[in-house]
């Protein structure tokens, strides 16, 4: 059975980024960056891969320059020209004419919100969400919107990216009620919005992958607010278990919590040292500074 194709991508960047400050005072969380790109660059390049031709920022106030990001840099790229410079290093940054939709979420009102303000842009097509400060590392070639995209094409409906956590720490996000299990999917029986300790129906959370069918926007336009006095996208999403298909896909890859500052060091370092031109300096540097607190610890 084939089901309409997943060509929309929604990129939900009006946060404020808090807990940076002060670099994102004057600096966007989502152009942080993870050694030498930023977090935005790498959730395109994942859309991307996974065969998404319009990508769709939803943005606040302050966030122009994510905009400007992905335009064409004039100058800086005749400069380069002019003195024979490699140009490799901007590939990908620029999105194809058309492609790319900008639009604001005026209010900060939540999740839901900021996805039901695409709705227009999304129409009557199934459609994938992308939280840029959710890093998803897969194998090359493997994103995981490509897995994700992957499990759609053999099951349709709704689904959502599944990743085990220990229990101790659902409470900070969406969970899975699941059901049966077939190999990397589990069918999705109900969703809870941060529950309480102690409560959570599985340690299966939702790191921030989503491929939703377009009725979601007609349930987003009632939604009462939910936890944290905000609209959860997680609560439009459980209302829509039952009526059509719904799967959680275990992503087969590493996940880094770049809205957090410890995930977002972790990311810069995994990244340093897989790459040739960085991996060496940084090991020995890693093990040279353990090694300097061991001394200054038994001091």
């Amino acid at each position: 059975m084939s089901y309409k194709p997943i060509r929309k991508a929604v990129f939900p960047v009006a946060g404020l980024g808090t807990r940076f400050l002060p670099a994102t005072k004057s600096v966007p969380k989502e152009l942080l960056p993870v050694v030498d790109r930023p977090l935005i660059q790498y959730a395109v390049d994942e859309a991307r891969e996974a065969g998404i031709e319009q990508m769709i920022f939803v943005t606040g106030r302050g966030k122009g320059a994510i905009e400007d990001y992905f335009d064409m840099a004039f100058e800086a790229e005749a400069i380069q020209r002019e003195r024979g410079k490699d140009l490799s290093a901007l590939e990908g940054t620029r999105i194809e004419p058309g492609n790319a939709v900008f639009l604001r979420q005026q209010e900060p009102l939540g999740l839901g919100h900021a996805i039901w303000c695409a709705r227009d842009i999304v129409g009557d097509e199934p459609f994938a969400i992308l939280l840029p400060d959710e890093f998803m590392k897969g194998a090359p070639g493997r994103g995981c919107l490509k897995q994700m995209v992957d499990a759609y094409n053999q099951v349709g409906g709704n689904l959502v990216c599944a990743l085990e956590v220990p229990m101790a720490d659902t409470p900070n996000y969406g969970v899975i009620d699941p059901g049966k299990r077939d190999g990397v999917l589990t069918e999705v029986k109900g969703l809870v919005e941060k529950p309480a300790l102690g409560t959570a129906p599985s340690n299966l959370i939702l790191p921030g992958r989503y491929i939703l069918q377009p009725e979601v926007m007609k349930i987003l336009e009632t939604q009462e607010k939910g936890a944290g006095g905000e609209i959860q996208l997680t609560d439009a999403m459980a209302s829509m278990i039952g009526r059509q298909p719904f799967h959680g896909v275990t992503f087969k890859g590493r996940r880094f919590d770049c809205g957090s500052k410890a995930g977002y060091i972790e990311a810069n370092l995994a990244l340093a040292l897989e790459r040739e031109d960085l991996g060496e300096h940084i090991r020995a540097f890693t093990i040279a500074e353990l090694d300097m607190i061991k001394i200054s610890a038994a001091a």
